[in-house]
């Protein structure tokens, strides 16, 4: 049931993360465009989210692609006529380390992740700034419903040797948040990132990620000893969302479990699925 004039761009947004983002938002009243390359699965997303009348709407995206985030935004406004907060969350992977990554994967890895970033925040931004203009809304109230939220990852911080493009492309989105955030504050608009551990998604649960690794990250994680659910980095997307977050800006939320905090490793236990 939609209850909230707001409309949230989750980009990368038909598996995982992305996807429990948007139903959350559509949880609590919000209608949402889920933007993806992968049409199977956001086309599934979208119907199912579509309980009530005009609460999702799906549309490809390549981020990377400027043509493609232009599209989206036109889809976009036709559909639903703003936008109010944007989820950044597509990505791409790549393993390699400075002497193995192929550089073609360290291209792709950047302009998904960094290009990509840029090209959708900037998008949104814009067109949030034409609303706050057009409405003529007082940046107290554009405070609490205006929000950019970049994904990035723990590993922002936390350094891994054989994921180097991944790595660079996560500590340049933390620089990218607050040079945002210093650039749109005086315009109404917050600009955020949640920097998640080892999320239980789809490529855990289908073990196609070594799982000696996930133990190891696992072993490192303070509360549970469990990797996030989706879900859970979902609610730290919605309290950024919300007015509750109109005070903060420029910030990473590590939801990670305390794995960044920690500088020993605990006994290893089992992988929980």
């Amino acid at each position: 049931m939609v209850t909230s004039d707001r409309v949230a761009i989750i980009a990368g947004g038909s598996k995982g993360v992305g996807a429990a983002c948007a139903r959350r938002f559509v949880d609590e009243g919000l209608r949402v465009v889920v933007a993806d390359i992968d049409d199977k699965a956001g086309k599934a997303l979208a119907s199912d989210l579509n309980n009530s009348k005009d609460s999702a709407l799906y549309v490809q995206c390549d981020v990377s692609d400027s043509l493609a985030v232009s599209n989206l935004m036109a889809e976009t406004r036709s559909a639903f006529e703003r936008v109010d907060i944007l989820i950044n969350n597509a990505a791409a992977t790549a393993k390699g380390d400075v002497l193995s990554l192929p550089m073609d994967d360290f291209d792709t890895v950047i302009s998904v992740n960094l290009r990509g970033a840029v090209l959708v925040a900037r998008a949104a931004a814009r067109q949030m700034t034409e609303q706050i203009e057009a409405e003529q809304t007082r940046i107290e109230d554009c405070l609490k419903r205006y929000s950019i939220i970049n994904i990035s990852s723990v590993n922002a911080v936390i350094p891994a040797p054989d994921q180097l493009a991944c790595l660079i492309s996560r500590g340049a989105l933390s620089q990218m948040t607050r040079s945002m955030a210093l650039a749109l504050a005086s315009r109404g608009l917050r600009v955020n990132a949640i920097g998640p551990g080892p999320i239980n998604a789809d490529r855990l649960r289908t073990g196609t990620e070594d799982r000696g690794a996930i133990e190891r990250a696992v072993s490192r994680t303070l509360l549970n000893r469990r990797p996030a659910d989706p879900d859970d980095i979902a609610g730290v997307a919605w309290f950024l969302a919300s007015k509750d977050a109109s005070y903060v800006t420029g910030e990473c939320i590590y939801a990670d479990g305390g794995r960044s905090a920690l500088n020993y490793t605990m006994e290893s236990g089992n992988y929980r699925d």
